[in-house]
């Protein structure tokens, strides 16, 4: 074999070398399996035991658990604060009839998000927890939206309240109350919850603007079943 020879076999084999290279580079990823669609076409449903854990806090529970309303919310964000009050309507009109179940989300952009759910988790150990959430809602203006630490205002709201003051700042600071409300974000996280707030009824995701009406047809809807 001729050295002109030799070298032309190097270069052919180092350009098919490349060659495959750029194919294999080139080939789009294989798309991860879509998500199964409802019935009918309806959206995909989450399962129920991801949307509801054994310690999940029901707010109102209807006695045969026909419809489930499931809200992911950061007590910080302006639009959960917006739509509060339709819930709390919702909750009255469909008393008995549909159940209403909290999930915290707090998003790491707000200063007192996480804080707020530990409040309000921490109340919950004193039987305070519905308390303490509406009061966080109703009183949102005061210290959402800012950058000030407001963990002196939330003991203010457990004085409110009539809580075990001492008692109160244990739970709030014991370990256990911040994974039970990052437990809550990372089930949320996993079924593609990004913002809040984010409703399920009976597994599915409400889509469209969050609001009393668009949660109301929603709900009648899952009733009509």
């Amino acid at each position: 074999m001729t050295a002109n020879t030799k070298i032309t076999l190097t270069v052919l084999a180092v350009v098919a070398a490349v060659l495959t290279g750029l194919f294999v580079f080139a080939r789009p990823n294989t798309p991860a399996p879509a998500a199964q669609p409802g019935p009918q076409g309806a959206p995909p449903t989450v399962p129920a035991e991801v949307l509801v854990r054994p310690d999940s806090h029901k707010l109102s529970t209807a006695p045969d658990g026909k419809v489930t309303v499931v809200e992911f919310a950061d007590l910080e964000c302006e639009v959960c604060g917006a739509v509060y009050p339709g819930v709390e309507r919702l909750r009255a009109e469909y008393a008995g009839k549909v159940t209403f179940v909290l999930r915290y989300f707090p998003i790491p952009s707000h200063r007192n998000a996480e804080l707020a759910a530990r409040v309000v988790e921490a109340a919950g150990r004193q039987g305070k927890l519905e308390a303490m959430y509406q009061l966080m809602f109703e009183t949102q203006r005061e210290w959402g939206d800012q950058q000030t630490d407001h963990r002196a205002t939330f003991l203010g709201f457990a004085r409110r309240l009539g809580l075990d003051l001492p008692a109160f700042e244990r739970d709030l600071d014991d370990p256990a109350t911040q994974a039970r409300v990052l437990a809550d974000r990372k089930d949320g996280a996993s079924i593609g919850v990004q913002g809040t707030p984010t409703f399920f009824v009976n597994g599915a995701k409400v889509t469209g603007r969050a609001s009393y009406e668009t949660l109301k047809a929603a709900i009648d809807a899952a009733l009509a079943k």
